[in-house]
């Protein structure tokens, strides 16, 4: 959960802010395989539909406003697949483009079994995955656009807080991620629950994701894959963007707060155009 307020940028949305032709901000050549998380029952919330499809204020769901950024950023054709499991066929015929992946222990596991029957059932090549819970600006996407490209696994991180119920991340003497949970002591930011893992580190995450408890969120298969295979996964700090993890009512309002203002804003920027 993000505690500062969403901060307003220049990033786009397909919604609010549609790319132009020749727009410095078009689509990036290299579209990487995306994966969202969106098997988990999302409790905290409190609905009866999976979290990803809750509703927004501009009309689309969480999921809608996360594909509208991978796709503005990575092009139409990239590939998505969502793991699903509770209330699975409703998600399924929300987004009957995607592909799926089910994860039948949804009730009684976290997000490392999630990510890894995805990682597991994935093509050659870096995987890019999104909690399915994140409302952001794709100008996140943007940002993380030139790691995808070169193929180095990160970590999108946010400097600005330090939540203890969040899970936060420490560095080594390189400056690649070193810890990366909720009980890190001295954590330098949130991690924001968007990251890469490159093709020539996805084996060592998915061995590791395969050892951590059945309960464990997916970081701990991070953590033990540097640990024990030495990947290395770079902190892409996304301060400046929005980004936010919707756990509660407060977090929505909170993101509906932000996608209002960039509605407001659309006609002046696209008269700056």
């Amino acid at each position: 959960m993000r505690t500062a307020d969403p901060i307003l940028t220049g990033g786009r949305d397909q919604r609010s802010q549609p790319a132009a032709a020749g727009h410095p901000s078009a689509p990036v050549q290299t579209a990487p395989q995306v994966v969202i998380l969106a098997a988990g029952m999302g409790t905290r919330l409190g609905r009866k539909l999976p979290k990803p499809l809750t509703p927004l204020m501009d009309g689309r769901t969480i999921m809608s406003q996360q594909l509208d950024g991978v796709r503005a950023v990575f092009g139409e054709d990239t590939p998505v697949t969502a793991v699903v499991g509770y209330r699975a066929k409703a998600v399924m015929r929300a987004q009957p483009d995607l592909l799926f992946a089910f994860n039948p222990d949804f009730a009684t596991t976290n997000t490392s079994q999630s990510l890894l029957r995805a990682l597991r059932s994935s093509q050659t090549g870096g995987v890019l995955w999104l909690n399915g819970d994140v409302v952001f600006d794709p100008a996140v996407l943007d940002h993380a656009a030139p790691l995808v490209t070169a193929d180095q696994s990160f970590v999108c991180v946010d400097t600005s807080t330090v939540a203890e119920e969040e899970v936060k991340y420490t560095l080594d003497e390189e400056g690649f991620i070193a810890g990366l949970s909720k009980s890190v002591v001295g954590g330098l930011g949130e991690a924001v629950g968007i990251n890469y893992v490159s093709a020539a580190d996805k084996a060592a995450l998915i061995e590791a994701l395969s050892t951590v408890e059945m309960t464990d969120y997916f970081e701990r298969g991070m953590e033990l894959a540097i640990q024990r295979a030495g990947v290395r996964f770079r902190p892409l700090d996304i301060s400046r963007f929005s980004a936010v993890e919707v756990d509660f009512d407060d977090d929505l309002q909170r993101a509906n707060t932000w996608l209002g203002s960039r509605a407001a804003l659309a006609p002046l920027a696209s008269e700056l155009d």
